[in-house]
């Protein structure tokens, strides 16, 4: 069996695709292989724009990604699991908002820090906490607030 030169360079080219969009596709959800770290709980009015694999970020630097949403029946609100880089200490009187990149950028979530001595743990709930705020709300009350003189 012989194979030409050119046969054998398309499927190496083939398979180096295939392993870059491998590659791309764990980057771009956050998956990562043998990751450390922890989960904390929030539960949202609303948050509009976040996935799972969206980022955290503490000063604007990545220090996790949300890993869990679920609808709570209860309370109709959004529980949700973030899970912290191993390292990162947050003290356990911190707030944790849902942030826009800008006018046309994506949501990612945000953790104010508070001044406490004492940290969150694993498990534990950040009950300071502020959802999405819709771009065309804010427009609307806005347009709708005009002089009334």
């Amino acid at each position: 069996m012989t194979h030409s030169t050119t046969e054998v360079a398309v499927g190496g080219a083939v398979l180096a695709a295939a392993l870059a969009f491998v590659v791309y596709t764990v980057q771009a959800t956050g998956f990562s292989l043998g990751a450390s770290g922890y989960d904390l709980r929030a539960s949202f009015r609303s948050i509009e724009g976040v996935n799972v694999g969206t980022d955290v970020r503490l000063a604007g630097v990545k220090v996790g990604a949300v890993t869990g949403i679920v609808l709570n029946p209860e309370t109709y609100r959004a529980d949700t699991v973030v899970t912290l880089n191993e390292g990162i200490q947050v003290p356990d009187d911190s707030a944790i908002v849902i942030a826009s990149e800008g006018l046309l950028g994506g949501n990612f979530v945000e953790i104010s820090p508070g001044g406490s001595p004492f940290y969150y743990g694993a498990g534990d709930e950040i009950l300071d906490t502020q959802g999405s705020v819709s771009l065309l709300t804010l427009l609307l009350r806005y347009v709708g607030s005009g002089d009334e003189e």
